[in-house]
């Protein structure tokens, strides 16, 4: 990249290391992934995906010496064990770069949309063509293996309508109004990111050693059939049926191919975007229910997130990111 006069803004730093860390950790997965593999047109999405995130990280490293930023301390071979037996069953790689690469195109346009500087702002618009064609070819190749779960068909309307009163958001009581697409949407791919999760969960917790990990686990695969039970539900009363559960994707390893510090920090990004995504469909909904159970699914996972952030920090695997000088510390310690 070429070298620029302007300094990097606390947004472009904070993109930078966020994707770095990130990055390295999702570099480990696909490599154990790969490394098992046996289906042919999975490994080559996982060997692009592979290329993919290796060159943002050669690319980061190249911006923070140049600014002469410390590098973050990455994921690596210390975090992966592949002499471990399978984990996950081949499908389970094709849906973890189907799900890496919504999230990242969530990140991306995010982080992009706050970059002024130019050669960041390339760097970060090539991530986010980098994360659309990985979705792209992610979701193709699962549609034709079958494995894609569509969201529910609803009737074409015929005409336009405005809402004419206010129960349109609530009625206490008889039937509400039926869901609109809108929620549905969100609804949907809520219950499809926690089948996933529910995936991880139950991988993981036959491999775990640390007994609070293991218990964290179990809690967030709690939260996650708690989140799918209600949708499901309201699915099922406006006859667009519930999805179906998704095919058993965990083998009977009990051996660990990932540290704890992987998994845990894993999590961590997860309840991360979860939060974000879950806000955003609080946002758009427009029955008070399902604001109701947004708000306090929020509420739930922020403190899940917090227990484990709390774990990352006593354990020593929390990384801080780069921060504003205390300059009142700096005076102090200098009189």
């Amino acid at each position: 990249m070429d070298k620029h006069n302007v300094r990097l803004s606390s947004a472009e730093i904070g993109g930078l290391w966020t994707t770095f860390i990130q990055g390295s950790m999702t570099v480990c997965l696909i490599k154990y992934f790969l490394y098992h593999l046996r289906d042919e047109d999975i490994k080559t999405i996982l060997k692009k995906s592979d290329h993919i995130y290796s060159g943002q990280m050669k690319q980061i490293k190249e911006i923070f010496l140049q600014e002469k930023i410390p590098i973050p301390d990455a994921f690596g071979d210390e975090d992966l064990n592949l002499s471990a037996p399978p984990l996950f069953y081949d499908p389970f790689a094709l849906t973890f770069v189907y799900a890496m690469s919504r999230m990242n195109m969530i990140n991306f346009s995010f982080i992009t949309s706050n970059i002024a500087r130019d050669d960041v702002r390339s760097f970060f618009s090539n991530c986010l063509s980098d994360a659309l064609k990985q979705y792209n070819e992610a979701t193709q190749l699962m549609l034709e293996k079958g494995m894609y779960d569509r969201p529910p068909m609803v009737v074409y309307p015929s005409k336009n309508e405005y809402v004419e009163k206010t129960t349109y958001l609530t009625k206490i009581i008889g039937e509400k109004r039926p869901l609109n697409v809108l929620e549905i949407t969100d609804m949907f791919f809520n219950i499809e990111r926690n089948y996933f999760a529910i995936v991880l969960c139950m991988g993981f917790q036959q491999v775990v050693q640390d007994k609070e990990i293991l218990e964290f686990i179990k809690d967030g695969r709690n939260i996650s059939e708690k989140q799918i039970t209600f949708i499901n539900d309201l699915f099922k009363h406006e006859n667009l049926m519930g999805t179906t559960s998704i095919p058993m994707e965990v083998t009977g390893s009990t051996v660990s191919p990932f540290s704890d510090k992987l998994i845990l920090t894993l999590f961590h990004a997860l309840n991360s975007i979860d939060i974000t995504l879950i806000g955003h469909a609080q946002g758009l909904s427009m029955r008070t229910d399902l604001v109701a159970f947004y708000t306090k699914t929020i509420g739930e996972i922020f403190l899940y997130a917090a227990k484990g952030f709390k774990m990352l920090v006593e354990r020593g695997w929390m990384q801080e990111p780069p921060s504003n000088l205390d300059r009142n510390r700096l005076r102090n310690e200098h009189k």
